[in-house]
C-alpha cells in the first residue's frame, strides 16, 4: 500500500467512526429509585459534612455475607419513607465492616453484630445505636429516637 491509500483508509475510518457516534441513541436518564441515598465518601467526609449541615450520621456497618444485611438493603433501605426520612435527617454510609475503613471503625465502635446501625455526630460520638434486621415502619422509629438524643 502506498502512502496515499494508507491516508485515504485512515480518513475513511475516521470519517465512519464520527459518523457513527453521530448516530448514538440518547441515553436514557434512570428515573431516580426511592429509598436511602448512601453518601460516597470516607467517614472523615462524611463528618465534615454532618458538621457543615448540623446532621447526624447514620451508618450501617454490614458484610456481605450477612443475611440481615442483604435484606435490609433490598426492603428496609429502598423504602420510600425510609429514604425520606433519611435522606432529610442524616448523612446515610454504608461501611463493609471487613473491608478497608470499616477493619478500624469496626473495632472502634466496638460492632460485634450485623448489621449494627450507628448515628454518631459530627465528632464521632455515639448517639444511639440498634442492630438486626427492622423493618421500614419500625426503621423509620429508630432514626426519630436517634434525633430525640441528638
Amino acid at each position: 500500500m502506498n502512502k496515499l491509500t494508507k491516508i485515504g483508509s485512515l480518513m475513511i475510518l475516521l470519517v465512519a467512526l464520527i459518523a457513527g457516534s453521530a448516530f448514538k441513541p440518547l441515553e436514557k436518564k434512570e428515573p431516580e429509585l426511592p429509598g436511602i441515598k448512601f453518601f460516597h465518601g470516607s467517614l472523615k467526609e462524611a463528618k465534615a459534612k454532618a458538621k457543615k449541615e448540623n446532621k447526624l450520621i447514620f451508618i450501617d456497618c454490614y458484610t456481605t455475607w450477612c443475611g440481615p444485611c442483604k435484606s435490609m438493603a433490598k426492603k428496609t433501605f429502598v423504602h420510600k419513607d425510609v429514604g425520606d426520612y433519611y435522606n432529610k435527617n442524616f448523612i446515610c454510609l454504608k461501611i463493609d465492616m471487613e473491608k478497608g475503613d470499616g477493619l478500624t471503625i469496626g473495632t472502634s465502635y466496638s460492632i460485634e453484630a450485623y448489621p449494627t446501625y450507628l448515628f454518631i455526630d459530627s465528632k464521632g460520638d455515639v448517639k444511639h445505636r440498634d442492630l438486626g434486621f427492622i423493618d421500614s415502619e419500625r426503621f423509620v422509629e429508630v432514626g426519630k429516637t436517634a434525633l430525640s438524643k441528638k
